[in-house]
């Protein structure tokens, strides 16, 4: 499985591309998960979007957002996801290693925060991330916050 790789802000996504990453979202996240929530927060404007894909379809996607918590710089990851057919071919670690890489060219040093589904702790522990605070349910699906630090 070869895709193709994007990283865009907001402003430079065609009409397409966020249609297929709001409905590659909607697909995982609303449906799959049975979890019926806003996804369209009003945010996607703030944040940059990292996707993959192949014959015009979403494999994989993620948000980035560089911000300033408690006065201290910080990048968040969201909403990250694979669709269930992309799913088991390493595309999650492709993902997430080309938006950490993207973190480190942006803002060298800079900690990586990011809001994990319990389930998946394992694999971001094998990226350097570590569980900050404790266990919480959003949406009613156990997570764990987790941070990477320099």
């Amino acid at each position: 499985m070869t895709p193709t790789w994007h990283i865009k802000p907001f402003a430079e996504l065609t009409k397409t591309e966020l249609y297929d990453i709001l409905r590659a979202r909607q697909d995982v996240f609303v449906v799959e998960q049975s979890c019926p929530y806003n996804d369209i927060d009003g945010n996607d404007d703030q944040w940059v979007h990292v996707f993959a894909k192949q014959n015009e379809k979403i494999l994989a996607y993620a948000r980035l957002r560089f911000e300033n918590a408690k006065q201290q710089p910080i990048a968040r990851v969201g909403r990250v996801l694979v669709v269930m057919p992309a799913r088991h071919k390493g595309l999650a670690r492709q993902l997430m290693q080309r938006c950490i890489d993207h973190i480190h060219a942006t803002a060298p040093n800079r900690p990586i925060q990011l809001s994990a589904q319990c389930y998946l702790i394992d694999f971001y522990r094998s990226l350097g991330f570590v569980e900050v605070g404790y266990e919480y349910l959003e949406d009613d699906i156990p997570h764990h916050d987790m941070e990477w630090r320099p």
